[in-house]
């Protein structure tokens, strides 16, 4: 693969790339149009791919936030188009690295030393290269290493990338008003704590010594000595990337296998910790030989206080949901509702989130789930179709939910489309051994 040998990071340079990248865009809608007006049946899926094409071009030489939002983009599979979800899928563990001089001075700026000094061994082409950083291997007293390395400027810049996105996301998401800042602030301040690698290492060891008891997984031993704010070392784990292991497995055992070990690691920490890792997406994840999941990153952790927590929890039961007085007093509460809403609005999200929930906490309320089960991804996806032509919806204020949805819904929806890509059917109160 191409390395790349400067990174733009002054938000001069960085608005000069999305400026770029826009101008395409928009040459790609003139030929789309253009070939619309000779033949009116024309699809858009060409123009999908030409977008998701030229978007992701520009977004993987900038790295950062801008690259980091198309990942998370690319876990909404029922939100976004799948030409758009295959590119930015590529975030999520395949862009373009650091070339190796490039590598050396970065390292040399953040740990005061070159790599050769620290390691016995150390290859300065990367194995794994992602929104944030890019992992090298090395050798240190014959153990095996993984060196995970912050992209210069990445944290400097998030702010003011940011900005730059805001605009398409008030669109996509049809975000009004000033209450919409909150989501953002959300955004930013987790961005800020995934750059911060001293805290990512505290963090990992937190949750990994506490989730040590739950059968069938594993996680790398961190070392401080050899990591800085910009810098992580831990232990190098063999493994295929889940996705990986998913598309060639065809034993449905050991799909459950792994299937459980990630649902009762997500079980324990949202419950128990009310700390969760918040970015589950394959390459975060590895199987091993013996069907061991494996999780190797923990830069995104989302704390959940109680006054979330509580009322979430409480409308994941089929019986509260269906009371009509107690969902309503929940929905002010998780601030779906307002008091300023009309009435009309009361009651076209009441009616909205009385049907997504029902759905989405089908889990929440069996002995087991089979996520492999098609007709419950076929009825997210007609929800998720019904919802995005709704003229009314696009008409009223898009702001709905406490800021705490934003990391929360992406975890479960990560880990729904993990478990279903498994095929694995699941014990639900499995972890509940493991208190």
């Amino acid at each position: 693969m191409k390395t790349i040998d400067k990174i733009p990071t002054s938000k001069l340079g960085r608005t000069a790339e999305l400026v770029k990248t826009g101008v395409k865009v928009g040459g790609n809608y003139l030929k789309y149009y253009s070939k619309k007006a000779v033949n009116p049946n024309l699809g858009k899926d060409k123009l999908n791919e030409d977008n998701a094409s030229d978007i992701y071009d520009g977004l993987k030489n900038l790295k950062g936030s801008a690259l980091k939002v198309a990942q998370m983009l690319s876990m909404e599979k029922n939100i976004l188009p799948n030409a758009y979800v295959e590119k930015f899928s590529l975030a999520q563990f395949s862009v373009p690295p650091l070339s190796a001089p490039l590598v050396r001075k970065t390292f040399k700026k953040y740990h005061g030393k070159y790599p050769e000094e620290l390691y016995d061994t150390f290859a300065t082409q990367s194995v794994n290269a992602a929104s944030i950083g890019q992992v090298h291997k090395a050798i240190k007293d014959g153990k095996k290493l993984a060196v995970k390395i912050q992209y210069p400027g990445v944290a400097n810049s998030i702010s003011s990338d940011l900005a730059m996105v805001k605009p398409i996301a008030v669109r996509m998401f049809n975000l009004k008003g000033k209450d919409s800042e909150k989501y953002f602030k959300e955004l930013e301040g987790k961005l800020l704590e995934e750059t911060d690698y001293e805290l990512e290492v505290q963090q990992s060891k937190d949750i990994t010594i506490a989730c040590a008891k739950i059968p069938n997984i594993r996680f790398p031993r961190y070392y401080e000595d050899l990591s800085s704010e910009r810098i992580i070392t831990m232990d190098w784990m063999d493994g295929m990337h889940l996705s990986e292991f998913a598309k060639k497995n065809k034993n449905q055992e050991k799909a459950n296998r792994v299937g459980q070990a990630l649902w009762d690691f997500y079980m324990y920490q949202m419950h128990i910790l009310k700390a969760v890792h918040a970015d589950p997406h394959p390459g975060n994840f590895l199987v091993d030989q013996n069907d061991n999941l494996i999780a190797i990153d923990f830069g995104c952790v989302k704390k959940v206080p109680l006054e979330f927590y509580v009322p979430y929890f409480e409308l994941a039961e089929k019986k509260n949901i269906d009371n009509p007085r107690f969902f309503t007093q929940k929905m002010f509460e998780l601030e779906i509702l307002r008091e300023d809403d009309t009435t009309e609005e009361k009651r076209f999200f009441s009616e909205l989130f009385h049907e997504m929930l029902s759905l989405f906490t089908k889990p929440f309320n069996a002995e087991t789930f089979d996520f492999a089960d098609e007709s419950f991804w076929n009825r997210i996806t007609e929800l998720s179709e019904k919802y995005s032509k709704d003229t009314e919806l696009r008409k009223m204020n898009g702001n709905r939910g406490s800021k705490h949805f934003l990391y929360i819904n992406r975890t479960f929806f990560g880990l729904y489309n993990l478990l279903h890509d498994l095929g694995a059917t699941i014990r639900v109160r499995n972890f509940e051994k493991y208190l």
